[in-house]
């Protein structure tokens, strides 16, 4: 899942797109303010003559003349700034106006891609795969309870399927409230079927659509990118492993489903780890119980996600299975 030329076109051309928007923006700005008040285009020009007396007197060497120059112009950038708020214009409004301040719409800050970029990546990933449809059928507004029973207890915990989600599910609105403020891991167990990924799909479209960048992969996606591009020249592999690194969240789903070996093992805590460091929230979804996670992903891997995940064990039935059962009856 990375971008190829025709993808990365598209997103450069919005950019220009949006430069060239903001621009007109701009440039409106000045016409209304010049209408309503003529002086301040006079002031404006008078600066751009003595930026160009300045630039020329830079070039001489005359370091007299130049502090001359500067202090004409800050009076003049003095007068315009007071004049506009006498017109009763906002201070800022012939700024230039930027979707992103921080690259200023050019998707780069020192060469490197802005977080604005990366999103723009991942979401036009998404546009282009199936998340985009699976994320408006499963969404808080279309989350119920009633697959969950509090007559079904876990023996072990004591507590119904009822009272686990109601928890989860708690505990994933507050995981969304306090993102990028609270820094944050979750660690979803449980049954098949249970409610797993859709809470983590919950969540993963709260996120996006306050345009935060969020990855999801199942496990085996995980380990293939990050396999080939350890393992091989492949720049699809190499651009999307940074994303995984870096993007606001990474949602593995179903850990435990891809074929384990050393090679998994290591990189699975390599993953954690990283995230764990640049403080970049991390969801894991799982089938496999605590005791086989530990067995098959060593104590240091485990040691990582209990003690820097919030636990979250969902039971009950097979909600699939509950939902063609109750269709059949529904015919």
């Amino acid at each position: 899942m990375a971008l190829n030329n025709s993808q990365y076109d598209t997103i450069i051309r919005s950019y220009e797109q949006k430069q060239l928007h903001n621009r007109n923006i701009l440039d409106k700005r000045y016409e209304t303010a010049y209408a309503k008040l003529p002086e301040l285009k006079k002031i404006h020009q008078a600066i751009s003559e003595l930026s160009v007396k300045q630039a020329r007197k830079l070039l001489e060497g005359d370091d007299n003349a130049l502090q001359e120059l500067k202090a004409q112009i800050k009076t003049l950038s003095n007068q315009g700034k007071y004049l506009l708020a006498s017109g009763g214009f906002p201070a800022d409004y012939l700024e230039p106006v930027y979707d992103c301040a921080d690259c200023k719409d050019t998707g780069y800050i020192d060469n490197k891609k802005c977080h604005c970029f990366q999103k723009a990546v991942i979401d036009m990933l998404y546009t282009q795969s199936n998340l985009k449809h699976i994320l408006q059928e499963e969404n808080f507004d279309t989350f119920t309870f009633s697959y969950y029973s509090a007559n079904h207890v876990d023996p072990k915990t004591g507590s119904s399927s009822l009272a686990n989600m109601q928890k989860a599910y708690m505990t994933a609105r507050d995981f969304v409230d306090t993102f990028g403020r609270e820094f944050r891991n979750l660690f979803l167990y449980g049954d098949t079927g249970v409610g797993k990924t859709f809470l983590s799909n919950c969540i993963a479209k709260e996120l996006i659509d306050k345009s935060h960048s969020v990855i999801y992969l199942s496990s085996f996606e995980l380990f293939d990118t990050l396999a080939k591009s350890k393992f091989g020249k492949d720049e699809a592999a190499n651009q999307m492993n940074e994303h995984i690194f870096d993007c606001d969240l990474l949602i593995i789903d179903d850990l435990g489903t891809e074929l384990t070996n050393s090679f998994t093992v290591s990189q699975l805590f390599l993953c954690l780890n990283e995230r764990l460091l640049r403080r970049k929230s991390t969801i894991i979804s799982t089938n496999l119980s605590l005791e086989s996670l530990v067995d098959i992903y060593s104590e240091r891997t485990f040691s990582r996600i209990t003690s820097n995940y919030t636990m979250l064990k969902l039971t009950g039935d097979d909600i699939r299975i509950k939902k063609k059962l109750m269709k059949r009856e529904g015919n």
